[in-house]
């Protein structure tokens, strides 16, 4: 091996081994400034102060949020709608010495989110503000850095509320970084991997690198760029002088050709590893790694989508940005966890619902073989709650829809962009009749290259216009991926269809327009942005499961129903949206749909739809808050997962004597199903080409259900439940009994309370404590309950039907972390975690 493929194998492997951290940078030279830093639920304009003394406030390590720290109240100004949790304002600081090498040198600190109203400052200098609380950006230290002690000082403000529909958390609740680099090197997400041409026989890219000269003097140098194959192996090269004037910047194009090169698919995500070397003098001055996938993808109107000529429907869901009892705080094992779940339930996409992701989210998709919906807002200047992202749309839609792109355009998981979610410029009303031409062009920015609005005739054109701009800023950025946009709105007078810009027509709902897309958008691809909204409370069980419950018409009447509960039978939707197995026929009979993203996969703080309070989180998801599956998910795993046999025979078995019961179950890969009571056959169901579950109705007694999937006579699965007697004791399940002593990594321990058989108790609702020692500790506790009021942050929590969790996390130090449940009148259990 000669001496750059070694040096670029080394590359390799310290890039893949970044992958397994809990954490990644958006860019490859970036160190973690995360820790050290002290915090105060305070405000006053003396913290940004470098000789404030901070020394009695709070010390914590990044990611941080606070909202999900405090407890619910219907006081709070967020209201359900957002989670019942308080926000405020909060400072943070961190106190640092600056090494004697980072002289002469460019010092950058990077943020990949904070909501919201995020004021930096460095020594007391303000940086800038950045009102998006789903935004990365970055400021330059450099100029205000001193030898000696230095103080970053954070103002994050989310006090005016409510400022969204679901919960946002409150704080730097993303990483944050700093890149110390020499004055000539790559630009932030500086460089982009334009796939011009990709086959199984060739890919043909073009690298387009941005590299600034902060420097005082002119300077020559020779960029250099090598295509690094999954294996390790440099399979394309480029080399490119060019001169840089003093503080400009400069843009080289590098065209490519890999030969037969390993595509990316969602079975097999292979991954290549583009490295910029930047020389000067010949020295190298900077190195910059890039990780991507080579794939190609058609969207078509007639048959649908294909990844690679392999058609495929895009089973996807849409994602919130929480995780449960962590609150926003990104962690990457927390949003590994629920890709995994995700995926072992059939799914091959993910919405980012509906802002800018995480970028560990698009990592871990990259690397799993999930498929992405990239979504920039959720509102435009038309705004959907008092104080949300609509006032500052029209001063930083530009430069947020920039900052995306350019970040996430080389992730090979990103199939396409979403520009809005049900924006409410789709419609024309009274609000926008008053927009004077002035607001208009300023909103546009016309007038930059562009013709201006010059007449009130042109005015009921300024959504479409707008939509355009938003469209045509997306592809100027990235012309390699379609543009859509999730719209409620399924008429063709749409605002966002009329303006021609969306390349993929995307109706969130409503199943009875589907039928006529190909006659109102004849030649336009078509995609489910958001489907079903069907309401389940795992556990709970309405019957007869034949009877739909449906919310009613006015969604600001709250649903009628005592137990604040919806039933798992599918048997529950919101008027607008559709049971799970309706919309999956319609997606699974028309090959013009390419596919949906299912509203949820997990529920999510806030939005308790169809209830007020005491309700404080949602009942959509396909697994509860705590990440424990409903019934539905099953239905998903039968029809997205043919690759496995699977069987899943519901409801529990603890019902009283006599009572008719209604027994549904999911399966796949067999003709018929039979059930049996007690050993005494019920009856076979097969099929009936409508649902894709068989169902029985029979009087309770005691005992055994048990049921045997057949196809062409031979068992396939079976699946029993049985009657369970009193709570006897605690049985503990870790999802990884191994985790990285990381002071990050987490291990998700289920808690079951059982009879003295091992069967699962349904209705257990014990008060469960919770004791962690060792090399980890409590990082949160739920059990996937949409009421309760209990805090997450917290040493017990009552089971909600049988199950409660506690997340376990590293302190950092390797060693065992020992695990013991109890509860009053329960036997006690015990558990080891390794953290190495």
């Amino acid at each position: 091996m000669g001496k750059t493929a070694r040096k670029l194998f080394i590359i390799l492997l310290t890039v893949v081994a970044a992958t397994l951290t809990a954490a990644a940078a958006t860019d490859s030279r970036a160190i973690s400034f995360d820790k050290g830093w002290r915090f105060s639920l305070t405000d006053s304009p003396e913290l940004a102060r470098p000789g404030f003394d901070d020394s009695f406030w709070r010390q914590l390590n990044l990611p941080h949020d606070w909202a999900i720290e405090g407890r619910f109240s219907k006081d709070n100004p967020s209201g359900t709608g957002g989670g019942a949790l308080p926000g405020g304002v909060g400072w943070y600081r961190k106190t640092f010495t600056m090494p004697s090498g980072w002289k002469g040198r460019q010092v950058y600190i990077d943020f990949d989110g904070a909501y919201m109203n995020a004021t930096v400052y460095i020594n007391g200098h303000e940086l800038g503000t950045r009102p998006y609380g789903y935004a990365s950006f970055s400021y330059d230290l450099t100029p205000w850095l001193k030898p000696g002690k230095n103080v970053v000082a954070v103002r994050v403000d989310n006090a005016e509320q409510p400022n969204s529909r679901w919960y946002s958390g409150c704080g730097i609740y993303r990483h944050v970084w700093l890149r110390v680099l020499d004055p000539v090197h790559v630009a932030l997400w500086g460089t982009f991997v334009r796939q011009d041409e990709v086959s199984a026989g060739k890919a043909r890219l073009t690298v387009i690198t941005d590299i600034d000269n902060k420097g005082k003097d002119t300077v020559d140098a020779t960029l250099t760029t090598n295509v690094v194959s999954p294996r390790g192996d440099v399979v394309a090269t480029a080399s490119s002088p060019l001169r840089l004037a003093a503080g400009a910047s400069s843009t080289v194009e590098q065209p490519l050709t890999v030969t037969n090169p390993e595509l990316w698919t969602v079975q097999k995500p292979e991954l290549y590893t583009v490295v910029n070397e930047v020389e000067v003098k010949g020295q190298t001055v900077d190195t910059y790694e890039v990780r991507t996938g080579l794939r190609h993808m058609d969207f078509d109107a007639e048959k649908g989508f294909s990844l690679n000529g392999e058609r495929m429907k895009i089973n996807g869901v849409c994602l919130h940005h929480d995780a449960g009892a962590l609150g926003a705080v990104v962690n990457k094992a927390a949003i590994a966890r629920q890709l995994r779940i995700m995926k072992d339930m059939g799914a091959n996409a993910i919405r980012s619902s509906h802002n800018p992701p995480a970028p560990e989210l698009l990592e871990l998709c990259d690397s799993m073989g999930l498929m992405v919906m990239d979504e920039t807002f959720d509102m435009w200047r038309k705004k959907k709650t008092s104080h949300d992202y609509a006032r500052y749309f029209p001063e930083w839609h530009e430069r947020d829809l920039t900052d995306l792109v350019r970040r996430d355009r080389n992730h090979p998981s990103v199939i396409m962009w979403s520009i809005g979610n049900e924006v409410l410029e789709q419609w024309s009303d009274a609000k926008a009749d008053t927009l004077s031409l002035e607001q208009a062009n300023l909103i546009l920015n016309f007038g930059h290259g562009k013709e201006m609005l010059a007449a009130e005739s042109d005015f009921l054109s300024v959504n479409s216009l707008l939509t355009r701009k938003l469209a045509d800023m997306t592809r100027a950025l990235d012309p390699t991926r379609p543009v859509t946009a999730g719209c409620n709105e399924p008429d063709p007078g749409n605002h966002l269809f009329r303006s021609g810009a969306l390349d993929i027509i995307g109706f969130n709902y409503h199943d009875d327009w589907f039928r006529d897309v190909p006659r109102n958008f004849p030649g336009k691809p078509f995609l489910v942005t958001e489907s079903v909204s069907a309401l389940q409370t795992r556990g709970y069980y309405r019957m007869p499961s034949d009877s739909m419950f449906i919310w009613p018409k006015r969604w600001d009447i709250p649903f009628d129903d005592p137990t604040f509960s919806c039933s798992s039978y599918d048997n529950c939707h919101v008027p607008w949206g559709n049971t799970h197995e309706g919309t999956m026929r319609h997606v699974q009979d028309n090959d013009f749909i390419m596919g949906q993203f299912v509203w949820t996969g997990f529920d999510y703080l806030g939005e308790p739809t169809p209830f007020g309070w005491p309700a404080r989180s949602s009942y959509f998801g396909l697994v509860d808050l705590a990440g424990f599956p409903k019934d539905s998910y099953y239905m998903y795993q039968s029809q997205w997962r043919p690759d496995m046999d699977m069987l899943h025979l519901f409801p529990h078995w603890n019902w009283k004597e006599g009572e008719d019961v209604d027994i549904w179950a999911y399966f796949n890969n067999a003709d018929e199903v039979e059930l049996f009571l007690n050993g005494k056959s019920q009856g076979v169901r097969t099929p009936d080409g409508k649902s894709y579950h068989v169902a029985w109705r029979l009087p309770f007694e005691p005992g055994e259900l048990v049921a045997v999937s057949r196809r062409e006579g031979r068992e396939v699965m079976r699946d029993t439940v049985r009657t369970a007697s009193e709570p006897y004791a605690l049985m503990l399940k870790a999802d990884r009994n191994v985790i990285d002593a990381d002071g990050q990594d987490l291990s998700y321990v289920t808690v079951q309370v059982v009879d003295k058989d091992g069967n699962p108790c349904p209705w257990a609702d014990n008060q469960i404590y919770f004791d962690v020692k060792g090399a980890g500790k409590n990082a949160g506790v739920d059990n996937g309950s949409p009421i309760s009021l209990e805090p997450f942050k917290a040493d017990s929590r009552k089971a909600f039907y049988g199950k409660a969790l506690l997340i376990v996390q590293s302190d950092g130090d390797p060693g065992e972390i020992h695990v013991k449940t109890t509860s009053p009148g329960l036997r006690e259990s015990l558990l080891t975690i390794t953290a190495e």
